[in-house]
């Protein structure tokens, strides 16, 4: 697997900014003073009611307590593109002071190096990266009354898989399995996130859903031990998370080897950074530091942590200034393990 940077322990984060905060946030004092009156805005690249929502409004109600002035905080739903209108009103439309963040998918941060032919107006190279909320495992599954009912039956049986738009991670998994892993898929495009998605596997108009995050599954369907109507098919990791482990659920690696296997894990290095929040190229660089100290504060924050754990969400985070380190990386993979990713991401050519 690709080496990564590996977040901290919670417990360890938390005694790092609990002390930063003790002593003061190590910036100018204009910036210092910068949030007192202002209000930040928190874009979600999603719609309502998904994981990425529910995080962002956790993350919006506790992270004012760290920061200098304690700005009033808002949530802002723009959803479409895979996550990519928020991406681009980010480097395009945003307040360049410090006063707007994003939290979107991490297809958006790796769309132009993976997506042949993207013509996105950003960079990904020049965000300031605040952090990740998690680093994660994704699932493909269909419902327990499917006729798919393991990865074997990938193989003679085709699957309709419910996705976003090209970029999304339920796009861009539900071929990746097609394209490296021998699955017979037909991918039908157009919904707003899981929760549709899941709608329409309940009343049959898709048999399944691949790419979806394993902790955004547990906090949309927190009682899912209890009553869990879908069957895990395969795990896609960076490393194999032992919860799916333990249920039999086969890690996607298994089924694949040579330059295919690098390809795979390429495309599957973006969970490591699962919830990325990012800020405009141009916010000032002392801001940037304290948003990124009090992502990371409110992320260990017990309060935060508890509710959190109300949902079945662990956070594993990655800090901004390591995230910011780990796509310059990975946009320095071979260009023939670059070129081979792509292709695994679209529908094959006729």
């Amino acid at each position: 697997m690709i080496s990564l940077l590996q977040p901290r322990s919670v417990a360890a984060i938390y005694f790092a900014v609990s002390w930063g905060v003790q002593v003061g946030l190590a910036a100018p004092a204009a910036a210092q003073e910068f949030y007192a009156g202002k209000t930040l805005n928190i874009i979600a690249g999603t719609g309502p009611g998904g994981g990425h929502d529910i995080f962002a409004r956790m993350i919006a109600r506790h992270i004012q307590r760290y920061i200098p002035g304690a700005p009033t905080t808002i949530v802002q739903n723009m959803p479409g593109a895979g996550g990519k209108r928020a991406t681009d009103f980010i480097y395009n439309g945003a307040p360049k002071d410090g006063t707007t963040i994003a939290g979107v998918f991490p297809g958006p941060i790796l769309g132009p190096l993976l997506e042949d032919g993207a013509k996105e107006r950003y960079d990904p190279l020049k965000f300031q990266y605040i952090g990740s909320g998690d680093t994660d495992t994704r699932i493909c599954a269909t419902m327990k009354t499917s006729k798919i009912k393991s990865y074997k039956d990938l193989m003679t049986t085709e699957v309709v898989l419910g996705s976003s738009a090209p970029g999304g991670s339920t796009h861009d998994y539900a071929w990746m399995i097609g394209n490296l892993g021998g699955a017979k898929v037909r991918v039908v495009t157009g919904y707003q996130g899981t929760p549709p998605i899941t709608l329409a596997m309940e009343r049959g108009e898709v048999d399944g859903v691949c790419g979806w995050g394993w902790s955004i599954f547990k906090s949309e369907r927190t009682n899912w031990k209890e009553s869990n109507p879908f069957q895990f098919i395969v795990q896609a990791s960076i490393s194999p998370e032992p919860e799916l482990t333990a249920l039999g659920v086969p890690d996607f690696s298994s089924f694949v080897d040579g330059d295919k296997k690098k390809a795979a894990e390429l495309i599957i290095s973006q969970q490591a950074f699962s919830r990325p929040y990012i800020a405009p190229p141009e916010t000032p660089m002392d801001r940037v530091e304290i948003l990124r100290k009090a992502f990371m504060a409110v992320l260990a924050d017990p309060s935060l942590v508890a509710e959190f754990a109300k949902i079945n969400i662990v956070n594993k985070p990655l800090a901004g200034a390591e995230l910011q380190a780990l796509v310059k990386r990975l946009y320095a993979t071979d260009e023939k393990i670059v070129a081979l990713a792509r292709a695994a991401q679209k529908p094959p050519a006729k």
